[in-house]
């Protein structure tokens, strides 16, 4: 059997002809900048997540940069991180002047760890460097631990910008979604996200009407009306066609996000007492909506080889963590500097995970995982 790690195929074929519809509308009304199908999108897109405004933008690297302007992130200031993220995260830290701390990651959920961070603040204190942030990342569409976060950030005066590019529609404590429980987070609509376009795409939300504002200026060259430039900025803008796209699988992702849910639960009942393989279940403080399913074996290269054999494919999120990157060699990080991270990235790996994922796949997935690590 050949399983596939991601099906973008199936989604779009059953969403056809309705997307070439808002695409021929859009050919025909030549609105392929702004108008109806953002504004439209922003504002469902913001009631999903529970949030007063919602700014759509180029991509979830655009989101973060704008968010690190807007929140006044600038050169001098230290973001806090983990290295066990994709480096977009890091790259709107550089973007904007700032500089990357890093801060290592929980041994079970692989998300920030409070405790270290709280460590990680007070040593970078100690070095009289001007923390400004924390940038929690919501990955594999797990929460991060929020609370015990957010009372780090108080204590110390510092803002908090979620990260919740892999996260959409992920909810904490029963309470709000992942990247609405800050002032500010940050999307991604890469294609394989759980809310993909058909191209880039990304968005902030927040709760703040002056942040808000900021970003609308600085995703069109700083503009608060035509010509008109408060500010500097970029050209950020998500296109009205890519908006309408997403406008259309907004609508479904529930469903998808259920299914995902439904084959972790499969997946994980599967794995259940399976010696060689640790599942990264989902944390009691998250509903979880599985944009990855990860899971940690020893000789992790040589089971991947031999799934690929079997027509199993898979991936690594993230085979080399952020600090021991050449991007990041200037930083002065080395290999041990983050123990828990290091020894992850050399752990995990991501078995096919999308919502039409049939329990005949899941089931041949299991086993063949089963027999590699036996």
């Amino acid at each position: 059997m050949q399983v596939p790690f991601l099906d973008l195929k199936s989604p779009h074929i059953r969403l056809k002809d309705e997307i070439l519809k808002h695409v021929g509308d859009a050919l025909s009304g030549a609105q392929f900048i702004g108008g109806e199908n953002v504004s439209g999108f922003e504002s469902e897109f913001a009631a999903f997540c529970g949030s007063p405004h919602a700014i759509a933008v180029n991509s979830g690297t655009d989101a973060l940069r704008f968010a690190f302007i807007a929140a006044g992130i600038k050169p001098g200031d230290v973001v806090i991180t983990v290295p066990n993220t994709f480096i977009a995260t890091t790259e709107a830290v550089s973007q904007v002047g700032a500089e990357i701390a890093f801060t290592d990651t929980d041994e079970k959920s692989h998300q920030m760890d409070p405790v270290r961070l709280g460590e990680t603040v007070l040593k970078l204190k100690k070095q009289n460097r001007r923390v400004r942030a924390v940038v929690p990342v919501h990955l594999f569409g797990h929460c991060a631990d929020m609370d015990p976060i957010f009372e780090i950030a108080k204590k110390h005066d510092l803002l908090v910008i979620e990260d919740a590019c892999q996260a959409h529609g992920a909810v904490y404590k029963g309470g709000k979604k992942a990247g609405a429980m800050a002032t500010v987070g940050c999307y991604s609509f890469y294609p394989g996200k759980n809310l993909g376009a058909c191209g880039e795409g990304g968005a902030v939300v927040t709760s703040d009407a002056d942040m808000d504002r900021t970003v609308r200026m600085l995703r069109d060259h700083g503009q608060s009306k035509k010509y008109i430039h408060e500010i500097e900025g970029y050209n950020g803008r998500l296109d009205a066609i890519q908006a309408a796209i997403l406008r259309i699988k907004l609508k479904h992702l529930g469903e998808w996000n259920a299914a995902r849910r439904k084959n972790a639960k499969l997946y994980d009942s599967l794995f259940e007492g399976v010696r060689g393989v640790t599942v990264v279940n989902e944390p009691s403080w998250s509903t979880s909506v599985y944009h990855l399913y990860v899971i940690k074996v020893a000789d992790r290269d040589t089971v991947q080889k031999k799934l690929g054999d079997k027509g199993v494919a898979t991936a690594l999120h993230y085979p080399i963590p952020l600090h021991l990157q050449e991007a990041y060699k200037g930083l002065g990080y080395k290999k041990g500097d983050f123990p828990v991270s290091e020894k992850q990235a050399e752990e995990i790996l991501s078995l096919p995970m999308f919502p039409e994922l049939t329990e005949e796949q899941i089931r041949y997935v299991a086993d063949s995982v089963k027999e590699c690590v036996a």
